[in-house]
């Protein structure tokens, strides 16, 4: 179902599309691709949205934290908002102190996405189209970008991601969901439990630009290998964690990067029963643990937003890979097709 869900300041429609299928709800909007509500049952049966959001495209425009939307071009962050490719260096949009952050100020979070509904087999879903012109934020080469968003009669919110250039540019698409399997506004989410298959993470300076170094988790508050509650050591005194006011780091995922989705990460509410399982092609995922929600924010519940209320798993390149030649390359060239999968599904 399509329908008007409010309009920018120079008059453009913003729609919104609802979708149901395998006993998964979404709702989407033209603007940035955001998932404004996804509605998931829990072990008695009983449906919560999931996702943080709004209630109106002006709070989306004002104040938005990147609330489940697209992120693009450059997923996180690239220190000092520069690179070089081929020997030529590229100043981009600058919006996180010193650096770029997912895109820019203007990036794919920010612009109006062309949306088209399909059905195919027993599959529902959403093809998102947008044209990234050259220059755009700063980034070379016209970029034209496709997004689809895939609910399969198992419930699974499927994303694939696919993007070609005239130029060569740097890469890396991802999704922007805030979870809390409790329902949104319910609160804390320091009683989840996160596994993630990751031995090793990227540590980050002040700044929160990766060193370089792939850090073992091993005895350290990262080790995630094996379930534990998100606040058993959000709180630790850890340097890494006084940087980012806790988790807001890039795990190095154990299988790399890969041609088809593999789990990667399972977070779980023990109160609810709900599960979601992350499965994806990317060699990354930043994890990130609503550090900087400060309760100025009030969403769709109508209940403000507070520190820890939702985690995000952002599956990814490493963040400024451009700028690190031993971490995996982002570059995309004129007749190659960017191609990242990640799979959400829903259980107790």
């Amino acid at each position: 179902m399509k329908e008007l869900f409010g309009k920018l300041a120079d008059g453009t429609e913003i729609h919104r599309w609802s979708l149901e299928n395998g006993g998964t709800r979404i709702k989407v909007l033209s603007y940035g691709g955001i998932v404004q509500t996804l509605e998931i049952p829990d072990a008695k049966g009983t449906y919560a949205n999931v996702s943080l959001g709004f209630d109106t495209i002006e709070e989306y425009v004002a104040s938005s934290p990147y609330f489940g939307a697209l992120i693009g071009r450059y997923g996180n962050r690239l220190g000092e908002g520069r690179f070089v490719l081929d020997g030529e260096t590229y100043q981009l949009s600058v919006n996180d102190g010193d650096n770029s952050l997912h895109g820019g100020a203007g990036g794919f979070d920010k612009v109006v996405w062309e949306v088209e509904p399909f059905e195919k087999g027993s599959d529902v879903g959403l093809c998102l189209s947008y044209t990234s012109v050259d220059g755009e934020m700063g980034y070379p080469g016209t970029l034209d970008v496709k997004v689809t968003y895939t609910l399969t009669e198992r419930g699974e919110w499927r994303i694939d991601y696919e993007a070609t250039t005239d130029r060569a540019t740097v890469v890396n698409l991802t999704s922007h969901v805030y979870w809390n399997l409790a329902g949104e506004g319910s609160g804390s989410v320091h009683d989840h439990e996160l596994e993630i298959a990751a031995g090793r993470y990227t540590p980050v300076d002040s700044g929160l630009i990766p060193t370089g170094e792939l850090a073992e988790v091993e005895g350290t508050p990262f080790d995630f290998r094996r379930a534990k509650a998100i606040g058993a050591d959000v709180r630790a005194a850890d340097e890494q964690l006084l940087h980012a006011k806790g988790f807001d780091h890039n795990w190095v995922l154990d299988k790399g990067g890969t041609t088809e989705p593999e789990p990667v990460a399972t977070l779980r509410d023990p109160a609810s029963g709900r599960a979601l399982t992350v499965a994806t092609t990317e060699p990354g995922m930043q994890f990130y643990s609503g550090n900087f929600l400060d309760g100025t924010l009030v969403g769709t519940s109508g209940r403000a937003y507070r520190q820890g209320d939702a985690v995000c798993l952002e599956t990814q390149a490493f963040p400024d890979s451009p700028n690190k030649p031993a971490f995996p390359s982002t570059v995309l060239r004129p007749g190659q097709v960017y191609h990242s999968t990640t799979v959400h599904s829903f259980g107790m």
